[in-house]
């Protein structure tokens, strides 16, 4: 067993491990939420503590709607790390941002439907604040690491969350555009916000494999083009991951380990006891 990692990453499409690895052990968590997507694999990556769990399951076999984010986050925090990293193929809405390119958003649009978007309900109300949905601190750590590599990236934008699991259509893609919206994907939310409940420092590495459908001189989107762009990045991201560790501070200077703090609005006497005990991991320390 190794210590708390000191960076957490969630892989999606294309990254389904750290290459590297040393002292590796998996474990199968059991969540108040159910199962996490795979077991979570720890280890050190040049000595130092890290965590990997494989978003859509081992061999892919888990749609984004039916990603359980709950028991990812919930499993993740359990193991004391305080930062998740994301790693998630996107489309492109913008003409600068080329397929190839890898970008650190800072903002983000929900336009999914069917997902569990909190861990909080059963007489318990909270409401987190998400006006900077991630990390900014952690966001630019990860666009350093990103800047020693040899890849194209880019910082900031918006990234709009569909349901899935098909890609958009002509006029859905145009009217993310409009709203001007940057990237497409389709599992961020309802991550960071779950992520942002659990007061875990939250990033995405967005790798862009395709324009969407909007670009009438590119061809639509299909996942054999996604693979192709996904398979030339997995070097990129492995080398970023060990320059992010490079430039991970030991504490955290920012506020998302205190973003419950002033968000639990139910009188504690009104929480049920069950419900307290269920979420205990969060909410512990302000109810104690």
């Amino acid at each position: 067993m190794v210590d708390k990692p000191i960076l957490a990453v969630i892989g999606g499409s294309g990254l389904y491990a750290i290459q590297g690895m040393e002292d590796v052990h998996e474990q199968v968590i059991d969540t108040p939420f159910g199962q996490p997507s795979a077991p979570v694999v720890t280890g050190r990556l040049e000595g130092t503590p890290v965590a990997f769990l494989a978003r859509h399951g081992i061999g892919h076999h888990i749609l984004p709607q039916e990603v359980n984010s709950r028991a990812n986050i919930w499993a993740l925090k359990s193991l004391g790390a305080d930062r998740v990293l994301s790693i998630s193929a996107v489309g492109s809405l913008r003409e600068d941002y080329a397929p190839g390119s890898i970008v650190v958003p800072d903002q983000l649009i929900d336009f999914t439907r069917d997902r569990q978007r909190t861990f909080f309900g059963e007489g318990m109300v909270a409401h987190v604040g998400t006006a900077d949905p991630f990390c900014g601190e952690f966001s630019r750590q990860l666009f350093v690491a990103l800047g020693k590599t040899n890849a194209i990236i880019h910082k900031g934008g918006s990234l709009v969350t569909i349901e899935g699991p098909r890609f958009s259509t002509k006029a859905e893609s145009q009217i993310f555009r409009a709203w001007g919206a940057s990237l497409i994907g389709m599992t961020t939310c309802p991550e960071a916000f779950l992520a942002r409940e659990a007061e875990l420092c939250y990033a995405v590495m967005a790798h862009v494999t395709d324009y969407d459908v909007w670009r009438v001189s590119e061809e639509p989107v299909t996942v054999e083009k996604v693979l192709t762009i996904l398979d030339r990045n997995t070097q990129v991201a492995q080398q970023a991951l060990r320059e992010l560790l490079k430039v991970l501070m030991v504490g955290r200077n920012c506020n998302c380990g205190s973003a419950l703090q002033n968000a639990i609005i139910t009188h504690p006497e009104r929480i049920p006891p069950e419900t307290r005990k269920k979420l205990g991991l969060l909410v512990d320390k302000y109810l104690k």
